[in-house]
């Protein structure tokens, strides 16, 4: 996500990962994960009557599986990153117009990779969590000293990634709550968000929680190439091609 300068300032450690191998380790696990569910899952959609009983179809549940446990890391260091972003960009309102405006151009090809079709309202992508996440960052750092209204904040922010269903939707505003309000401890911060994660990935054995090992080793730099960009234009790009391919093998 953001990031200003090549290092940050106060409370960095020696040693560790920069904040671009975070966005590497982001990147190749959501890319993991969305083989899974743009390319794997459609295809045994597809051909799970004729299939049945075939051992391709178990191998093939299996690898989704897989898939979809690794790519579970992905959506914590996502948060992390928009955390550190806010707290150290120049400028929030143009970091929140990035946002805003990949997650309209990512829009479409989210909906033709993982719906089929070009508009669907029924779920929105994770471009659309992180802005509301961002805006919610806002009110906690406008109204710092003023638990109710932070509550206030924060409930509004769950009511809306719901009302959009958006990725994650309530779950996604109160791990990007968490790990803002424990910035200033890096255990706590670790401990909470990743027992947040834990829960989240239920379903998945809480595979989520493996994301904290990367950000643990954090080293509040930011490395020495500007990723910036490269972030926001692989996610509506990458599931593009993803839909590009699922129409060559699973169509």
């Amino acid at each position: 996500m953001e990031q200003t300068s090549a290092k940050y300032g106060a409370g960095e450690q020696s040693g560790g990962i920069s904040g671009n191998t975070l966005k590497m380790v982001a990147i190749v696990t959501m890319l993991i994960d969305h083989i899974g569910a743009g390319i794997v899952e459609p295809y045994l959609n597809m051909n799970m009557v004729v299939m049945e009983g075939n051992e391709l179809l178990s191998r093939l549940y299996y690898l989704d599986m897989g898939l979809r446990i690794i790519g579970r890391a992905a959506f914590p260091i996502f948060c992390f990153l928009l955390v550190e972003g806010f707290l150290h960009t120049h400028n929030v309102k143009k970091y929140g117009s990035r946002l805003l405006l990949f997650s309209l151009i990512s829009e479409i090809p989210f909906d033709l990779a993982f719906f089929g079709t070009w508009f669907y309202p029924a779920y929105q992508n994770v471009y659309i969590t992180l802005f509301i996440g961002l805006v919610v960052l806002v009110g906690y750092r406008r109204w710092e000293y003023d638990a109710v209204k932070k509550m206030l904040v924060m409930a509004a922010g769950c009511a809306a990634a719901y009302l959009l269903r958006c990725d994650y939707d309530i779950s996604g505003i109160l791990m990007i709550v968490i790990l803002y309000e424990f910035r200033r401890n890096k255990r706590y911060q670790v401990l909470a968000g990743g027992l947040m994660a834990g829960l989240e990935s239920i379903s998945f054995f809480g595979a989520a929680v493996l994301a904290f090992i990367p950000i643990s080793m954090y080293n509040g730099t930011r490395g020495r190439i500007n990723l910036k960009y490269f972030f926001y234009w692989f996610y509506p790009v990458h599931i593009m091609v993803l839909y590009l391919i699922q129409l060559l093998v699973v169509r």
